[in-house]
């Protein structure tokens, strides 16, 4: 026989959730260790592995059957590359910003690093026919992600970050460093934060 809770939904759930934590210290204590633990399992590696699989599992048919004239107007087949790719990194950026906004800054780096890895690996191991319509598409989601993460990372992980992207993504280096910094807080800048 099933309970209420198992006819919830996911935002009935959370309501439930924030109404206990409301009612009793104590359990709000417990429940946010808890997903403090659930948020800090970061494995850098997994997450490129997610990323990279995400993208080199978008069909070059459904980008075709995406583009082109609609109702509402004419998509080409580069702007729904563009659109399909986003698809893929959005989650994983919106993840990135949630482990910021709450304090959890090494986890926020980690997969930081593992998404731009991921993106990296796409860009320079796939064998995708997609991969062939968003040419520019990974360097320009790697640029918009890491200076989404710079702007908001604290001084200290930016020189941990460079090290990572010269060691895991050697071909994007020196542009990453020196040209994307600029648009967000570069090595130079945050010396000179000190």
């Amino acid at each position: 026989m099933k309970t209420a809770l198992d006819n919830i939904s996911p935002e009935e759930a959370l309501e439930v959730l924030k109404r206990l934590c409301a009612s009793d210290a104590r359990l709000r204590a417990r429940i946010l260790s808890e997903a403090k633990k659930l948020l800090s399992g970061v494995d850098t590696n997994e997450i490129a592995q997610a990323v990279y699989d995400q993208l080199n599992a978008i069909d070059v048919h459904d980008l075709w059957d995406r583009s082109g004239s609609k109702h509402d107007g004419y998509s080409s087949p580069e702007e729904m590359a563009t659109e399909m790719f986003e698809e893929v990194i959005q989650p994983h950026q919106d993840k990135m910003k949630r482990h910021l906004e709450t304090g959890m800054t090494r986890q926020a780096r980690q997969y930081c690093m593992g998404v731009l890895k991921g993106i990296y690996n796409f860009e320079h191991k796939s064998k995708s026919e997609f991969k062939d319509w968003a040419t520019d598409l990974p360097a320009e989601c790697f640029g918009d992600l890491l200076d989404n993460w710079r702007r908001a990372c604290p001084r200290g992980d930016i020189e941990e970050m460079n090290r990572f992207i010269t060691e895991q993504c050697p071909e994007y280096a020196q542009w990453a460093i020196k040209t994307r910094g600029k648009s967000g807080r570069n090595v130079d800048q945050a010396a000179g934060d000190d």
